[in-house]
Parts: structure tokens; C-alpha cells; sequence
């Protein structure tokens, strides 16, 4: 995670030299923009929209919170299930879920805050329940290291056709994208091998037809054209402006993003996808390519749909200056 005068100057560029993208709230119930409303979920740091249950999404906390995932159902912000995970070690630093082809959760303990410190991370694996309600299940837990050494990392995707896992690591000066063996192994280590350069990533979410590749950071957002498990073409993807954006996942039917933050009472917040909608994988792996995200076109801004900076920046300003100066004196 950035430090808070990091943050601040990076939130300062984006008011004054661009503004927030515009955002969807579009119809009724399910997959609307939320709140989580759940007092336990303060640091929300994972997405994965649930498959059987329309409009249930899979977040979980950051670290020292316990073996524990949650559903919450995005009609209302509230918790309709709290899974509590068996048959693995203390979880360490949880930051990503993603739902797999095989109907199974993947949550990726894998970060690493002393920045490559850990000789290995872990994965956990356990089947999306069918019913909603509050549960303790068996989780498989499988050993993670990477080809070339220790790394932090924040965002896990299981490839929706696939099936096979991918990590991108988080490294303020760019990271990698790596990926996992064909199939993941208990009792032995899974080794992650870069397979292409990413930017500073705070999580990313594979297009239900696994044709994009969407990978968010603080401030803003990339998607990558992917086939054959190789990153290609890549345009500005349009986010939302959070307090500590962390999250990013696709609704079930692919016609919008869905943008989670950390925090009490965070927002998840719902983005349309430019010609989205009905792109589950076919049989034969198909599926209509579209470009992830609303008004995404060649500039960094995202395209032509823009909100508009409010007077807060200039307090804004003054507050990093502020901190910018007293950590001068302190040095």
C-alpha cells in the first residue's frame, strides 16, 4: 500500500489534470452500485460476482481478519452469507477471490507488504456454495512461489474458459503478469512464471468470455486485449474516483465493471462496459470481444464520458502541501 502522501499527490494530478469518469446506476435490483453495509467488512480488497446466485458478490478483508469470505448481496449491501474456511494455515495477507470455470471461489492470500519478503504465498480453493447462508467449509490450500523470487502482489484471476490462474504483481515502478501451472497442486509448490509487464496493479478481472483482461490500480485502469494467455492491445479503461481503490470484477453477464474501495461502509461502484452484456463463454470458447469499459477510446481519460472535479481540490492541495513540507522538516 502507498504511503498517504503517495496517495495524496497521485489524487491531487487526478483532479487537476483530469476528472472522474462518468458512472452508470442503471436499473433495477441486482448489480446496481452499493454500499457494503456490513460492520466487519472494512477493508475490502477482493470482487468476484457469484455465477448462481445474480447479484451476490464474494469480498473478503485485507489482513488479520480470519479464514473468513463474504457474500453480499448488492440489492441491499448486506451479508447473506459468511463462509469460514478449514483445512488451511492463518491466513496472512488476503487480497484477491476470483471464481473459476470449475465453480470454485479462488482466494489469493498473496500479498506481501515487506515487498518480496515471503518465500511463498499461499492459495485457497473451495466450491461457491449453493446455498446462501453462513457455513464452514474445506478449503484446499495450495503453495505459491514465482520463477523469478519473492514478490507483493494484490490481484489473482482465474481465466473463465481455462481455468488457469494468473497473478499480477504490485511494484510502483511496474510489475509482471505471471502465470500459474496448468492446474494447481496440493502438497507441493506452484510455480507462477512471468509471462508479460503490467502497471502498478491493485487487482484485475477477466471478461466473463476471457477475452479482456482489466487490471485497475489507485487511480485508474487498463484493458488488455488476451489470447492464448498473452496480454495484447491495451486502452484507458474508465474508473470511478475511490478513497482506496482496490477492487475490480465483472458482472455475471459482462455488461458492466463493478469498482469496490476499502473502508467502513465502502462503495462498490457499477461502470458499463461499451457493447457489454451477454458474454459468457460459449461451449467453443467464443464470445463478442468488446472493449471493457464505458467510452474507453485512445486518450487516458477514458473516452467522452467524464464527471467533473469539485471544489475539494483545492483543499485537497493544501493538505499535501501541508504533508509534503512537514516531512521535509522531518528529514
Amino acid at each position: 500500500m502507498r504511503s498517504l502522501l503517495t496517495v495524496s499527490a497521485a489524487a491531487v494530478l487526478l483532479l487537476l489534470t483530469g476528472t472522474a469518469p462518468a458512472v452508470a446506476d442503471e436499473g433495477d435490483g441486482a448489480d446496481r452500485t452499493f454500499t457494503i453495509e456490513d460492520s466487519r467488512i472494512t477493508e475490502s480488497s477482493g470482487l468476484a460476482a457469484s455465477r448462481i446466485h445474480p447479484g451476490v458478490y464474494w469480498t473478503h478483508n485485507d489482513s488479520e481478519d480470519g479464514p473468513y469470505v463474504y457474500a453480499v448481496d448488492s440489492r441491499t449491501g448486506k451479508t447473506v452469507a459468511t463462509i469460514t474456511m478449514k483445512g488451511v494455515g492463518e491466513p496472512r495477507d488476503v487480497e484477491a477471490i476470483s471464481l473459476g470455470p470449475d465453480g470454485n471461489l479462488y482466494v489469493g492470500d498473496i500479498g506481501d507488504n515487506l515487498d518480496g519478503s515471503w518465500d511463498h504465498v499461499w492459495i485457497y480453493r473451495f466450491p461457491e456454495p449453493k446455498r446462501l447462508a453462513d457455513a464452514t467449509v474445506r478449503a484446499t490450500q495450495f503453495d505459491v512461489t514465482y520463477a523469478d523470487g519473492a514478490r507483493n502482489a494484490e490481484a489473482l484471476m482465474v481465466h473463465p474458459t481455462t481455468g488457469r490462474v494468473y497473478i499480477a504483481s504490485k511494484n510502483e515502478d511496474g510489475g509482471g503478469l505471471y502465470e500459474g501451472p496448468q492446474k494447481l497442486t496440493a502438497g507441493g509448490a506452484n510455480v507462477f512464471r512471468r509471462v508479460g509487464e503490467v502497471p502498478w496493479v491493485t487487482d484485475g478481472a477477466f471478461s466473463p468470455d476471457g477475452k479482456e483482461l482489466v487490471l485497475r490500480s489507485y487511480f485508474s485502469a487498463r484493458g488488455y486485449a488476451f489470447e492464448n494467455g498473452r496480454l495484447g492491445a491495451d486502452q484507458a479503461v474508465s474508473v470511478p474516483l475511490q478513497g482506496q481503490s482496490e477492487s475490480v470484477t465483472y458482472t455475471a453477464d459482462g455488461s458492466a465493471m463493478m469498482f469496490g474501495s476499502e473502508g467502513e461502509r465502502s462503495e462498490v461502484v457499477r461502470v458499463e462496459v461499451k457493447g457489454g452484456g451477454n458474454r459468457a463463454p460459449s461451449p467453443n470458447g467464443g464470445g463478442g470481444g468488446t472493449s471493457p469499459g464505458d467510452g474507453a477510446g485512445d486518450g487516458e481519460d477514458g473516452g467522452s464520458h467524464k464527471g467533473t472535479a469539485t471544489g475539494g481540490t483545492v483543499a485537497v492541495v493544501v493538505i499535501v502541501l501541508a504533508l509534503i513540507a512537514a516531512r521535509r522538516r522531518r528529514g
